[in-house]
């Protein structure tokens, strides 16, 4: 592994100049100044109104980014709209006052502190800005982000991600998102499906609403309807991914960021069948006619609130993404291997301590909580010896990942589960390097601030969430969760990380302009091209570290990916 002594440079513009200080990749902007006030400034003075092509909205000053909150980006999803596309919202004539975020979207908190339903409400379809620049007349467009929140597709808000520091300190405009979740935006129901309209992936339909509403309206926020990077965490990751595969979102953004972790979608057959269960619990039966569709349709939100599961166990009828042949056509891998996916390029990775947010959330919803133990651990091995498996996986499994060698059982059961899920990612990766630029990492703060209580035996570490707090600070999980401040090193890490998620944004390489500490992933055993995201320094490390780090060989053997 070696460590990285050259610094990572912004892309010169008309509108900034660029010098790199510090160690590292420390970097700090130096904006041209003049006696004129720039747009910002005349905002501050009372101007932070700007047109949409929906009508016109009136934001606040915070920190020298201008903010406009809880902006509808599509008509309430509500009554006869629920469980369709969604529909442009009718136009206003009053100033519209964006300085509150708009309501969450419908949700049973299902992993644990991550999120919960503070606001929660049917009609949720809003988007927020954050911009260092809102004149029109700009002589330069900044790059967009556009950031989908994660939670499993089941729960989740924008609330939670301040893009400030994002808009701020890597000029850029930030939008952040809320969109239809668990059985309001991922539901496959014959009765539905059969209607006509595009089906099943009603979240995913939002998200693609937001970019056509950046298409229309971004611009007048400073921002570049041509440079739109959409990225996100988690199930924001797994969407992502949804929008690279769908031919519905081509042209619509130019870069992506898959953080933690790729997921295939789940068959229309296995979707509908839970869709029908829902149906049947609901009271509307099992059949697949108009009659049926309308039945839904006039459940209350309370009802279905009702039917989406309790806090402490998984949704029972809803799926991630669906494989509805239309929004998402097929699997990712077959289309990623058939080069049937929107070509941009990539920045990915996972955290190198994935699986102890699921433990985490195991321990939780425990009474009394207890730390996992060596049953769990015998348990997880013993799923290895699942018939689907390679004769003698189970014992492989065991020797590759024995008790002994950790200090807990948790910490083996993250081994296992981490690895898994890097070397999953590993093979896409591998898949869309031959086709895109592909930079990868791996976030390794294991002192990362944690959202959960203090649980017995529970060590957090660099567990699946934890580097979200670094492109946005002060994020928690989510209502339940407990709020932390960085540290200084902390700090100087999240300066860098949002450092290189701009330039990224900017040009499609997370360097800038200049020199190339962080190499382009290329598939090759001893090539450097994976970036580890630690304190004191960023390092690199090959493919090859990584498969042995991840035992990758043993995974790659016994998946069908």
């Amino acid at each position: 592994m070696s460590k990285l002594s050259k610094l990572w440079r912004r892309p010169r513009s008309r509108a900034d100049t660029s010098r790199a200080s510090g160690a590292g990749f420390a970097l700090s902007l130096l904006f041209a100044t003049s006696a004129a006030l720039t747009p910002l400034q005349a905002d501050a003075a009372g101007k932070l109104r700007v047109e949409t092509k929906e009508g016109p909205v009136k934001g606040f000053l915070n920190n020298g980014v201008a903010e406009f909150l809880g902006i509808p980006y599509a008509a309430p999803p509500i009554g006869n709209l629920r469980w369709r596309p969604p529909q442009k919202h009718e136009r206003w004539t009053n100033v519209l006052q964006a300085k509150t975020f708009g309501p969450q979207c419908l949700q049973v908190t299902t992993l644990g502190p991550f999120a919960g339903p503070a606001n929660a409400n049917e009609d949720c379809l809003y988007l927020n800005v954050y911009t260092p620049n809102i004149d029109p007349a700009a002589k330069e467009s900044l790059p967009v982000i556009v950031w989908i929140h994660g939670g499993g597709n089941l729960d989740g808000a924008s609330d939670g991600y301040d893009g400030t520091k994002m808009a701020a300190d890597g000029h850029t405009v930030v939008v952040t998102i809320n969109y239809r979740l668990g059985l309001l935006g991922f539901l496959a129901h014959p009765a539905l499906d059969a209607e006509g309209h595009l089906f099943a992936n009603y979240g995913i339909l939002d998200q693609q609403a937001v970019l056509r509403w950046v298409k229309r309206n971004i611009g007048q926020f400073g921002g570049d309807k041509n440079n739109v990077t959409l990225g996100g965490q988690s199930a924001g990751c797994v969407d992502t991914e949804s929008n690279m595969m769908s031919p519905l979102s081509a042209g619509l953004f130019h870069r992506a960021i898959l953080q933690s972790v790729v997921l295939e979608p789940a068959a229309l057959p296995t979707a509908e069948a839970k869709g029908t269960a829902f149906s049947v619990a609901a009271g509307c039966g099992s059949g697949t006619d108009a009659a049926t569709a309308k039945c839904l349709r006039s459940l209350t939100a309370q009802q279905i609130f009702t039917l989406s599961g309790t806090a402490s166990t998984a949704a029972p009828y809803t799926s991630n993404i669906i494989q509805d042949g239309q929004i998402l056509p097929s699997r990712f891998v077959p289309a990623i291997q058939a080069g049937q996916f929107n070509h941009v390029p990539v920045m990915t990775g996972t955290t190198v301590d994935e699986q102890n947010f699921g433990l985490g959330i195991t321990e939780y919803f425990k009474d009394p909580r207890v730390p996992a133990s060596e049953a769990d651990y015998n348990n997880r091995i013993a799923a290895f010896g699942n018939p689907n498996f390679p004769p003698g996986t189970e014992a492989k499994a065991k020797s590759l990942y024995p008790l002994f060698a950790y200090s807990s059982p948790q910490l083996a059961l993250d081994a296992i589960g981490t690895d898994s899920t890097a070397c999953t990612q590993r093979h896409t990766n591998q898949l869309l390097s031959s086709q895109v630029p592909v930079y990868m990492y791996e976030f390794d703060d294991r002192t990362a601030p944690t959202y959960f209580p203090k649980m017995p035996g529970f060590q957090a570490l660099a567990m699946h969430t934890a580097d979200i707090q670094y492109l946005f600070p002060l994020w928690h999980g989510g209502n339940l969760g407990i709020q932390h401040e960085l540290n200084k090193k902390q700090t100087d890490l999240s300066d860098e990380l949002v450092t290189a998620w701009t330039n990224f944004a900017w040009t499609g390489n997370p360097n800038g302009i200049g020199n190339s500490p962080w190499p382009r992933y290329k598939n090759k055993p001893d090539a450097p091209g994976i970036l580890s995201e630690n304190i004191p320094v960023l390092s690199t490390f090959t493919d090859a570290q990584y498969n042995a780090a991840h035992k990758c060989d043993f995974w790659d053997s016994i998946s069908t990916y």
